[in-house]
């Protein structure tokens, strides 16, 4: 299914691009309206903040729920600033609609659950409002796409994505992994849908904040939404990944901005090479998956397991090695004869199951 969209119509900053910031949690009605007034003298335009906060185990801090929508109505009123807050249920949207918040966004948890997505469609039913969808916790872009068909099905048609980072057991630099391939995939897929970045939770601590904005900015994304306090160290939750608007107003003013409608004439010889050598490539892995199948059939005949566990560690480290002695990332390297590895393992299964 396409999406049937409209443009968003959001004012921008700076003439360059969409910024949404304010506190992860709407915590006080002063740190609210004191945040908002700092960061509308920096010319930012849409509000944010939490009003019901998911956490991962019960005991934190999750929101003051209906008692700080008036907060958000007070910002508007004063500033002139558009809000925006995150609703998750059927009731989130109502209440809302009813103090008149400009945005809602839906995120990580809920989008990754189509019942709950399916219910905060219905409850949209006949709306004419900004929907933001961030991506599922799960680097599963069919729901992440999925759950933009449900709210889109439901009338509405100001849809962006919200690119916000995957969750990984393991240790990492991000809190969340980037994996830029993904939004890659969804702007090719989509390419009138406008994609956010969120590089607080991506980043997790507020020195990523600044390189992760412009690595989202060199890959054409339209906007940014960015969790500001006016004192962070204070925040209530996610205190790590908050800045100022002082912080936010700096490093907006550092970003380069990417020019899309510059013509590509003068990299179209450069292209052709990459065709040329992607046609190259394709032939060479055809010839090796070739004696790979020659090599199925040795196995079929001398009753060897398809699995060599000892060449398939030889091939990964040897591999990466090379790849490395030539500029690459070995990991690059590895990742790459991984799926070389499970698509000649896949052919020789065939040939010793005929």
């Amino acid at each position: 299914m396409e999406l049937d969209l409209l443009p968003l119509n959001l004012p921008s900053d700076n003439e360059k691009l969409t910024v949404i910031a304010g506190p992860c949690s709407a915590e006080t009605e002063e740190q609210v309206i004191e945040t908002a007034r700092q960061l509308a003298y920096k010319g930012c335009h849409i509000f944010r903040a939490g009003v019901w906060k998911p956490r991962t185990k019960p005991g934190g801090f999750e929101g003051n729920g209906e008692a700080a929508l008036p907060w958000l109505k007070r910002v508007k009123e004063e500033t002139g600033m558009l809000t925006s807050t995150e609703v998750a249920t059927p009731e989130h949207v109502e209440l809302a609609l009813k103090y008149d918040i400009d945005i809602l966004w839906v995120g990580a948890r809920t989008s990754a659950n189509p019942f709950a997505m399916q219910a905060i469609a219905d409850s949209l039913q006949g709306v004419d409002i900004p929907v933001l969808v961030k991506n599922p916790v799960n680097p599963d872009l069919e729901l992440w796409i999925g759950a933009m068909e449900r709210i889109n099905q439901a009338g509405v048609k100001r849809i962006a994505a919200i690119h916000r980072g995957f969750s990984s057991y393991d240790k990492k630099i991000y809190r969340n992994l980037p994996m830029w391939q993904i939004p890659i995939e969804l702007r090719r897929r989509i390419p009138e849908l406008p994609i956010f970045c969120d590089p607080s939770h991506i980043g997790g601590r507020r020195e990523l904040i600044a390189p992760l904005c412009q690595q989202a900015m060199d890959l054409g994304f339209d906007g940014l939404i960015i969790e500001c306090h006016c004192d962070p160290d204070k925040a209530w939750s996610d205190a790590k990944q908050q800045i100022t608007p002082d912080i936010l107003d700096y490093i907006l003013g550092l970003l380069v901005i990417r020019d899309q409608s510059v013509t590509t004439e003068g990299i179209s010889a450069l292209r052709k090479q990459i065709d040329d050598l992607d046609n190259q490539l394709m032939e060479l892995l055809s010839k090796r998956m070739r004696v790979c199948r020659e090599i199925g059939h040795y196995k079929k005949e001398h009753n060897m397991t398809v699995l060599q566990t000892s060449r398939y560690n030889e091939i990964l480290n040897k591999r990466g090695a090379q790849g490395s002695l030539c500029g690459m990332d070995p990991n690059f390297i590895k990742t790459i004869f991984e799926a070389v590895h499970e698509e000649s393992v896949r052919q020789q299964i065939e040939i010793i199951n005929q």
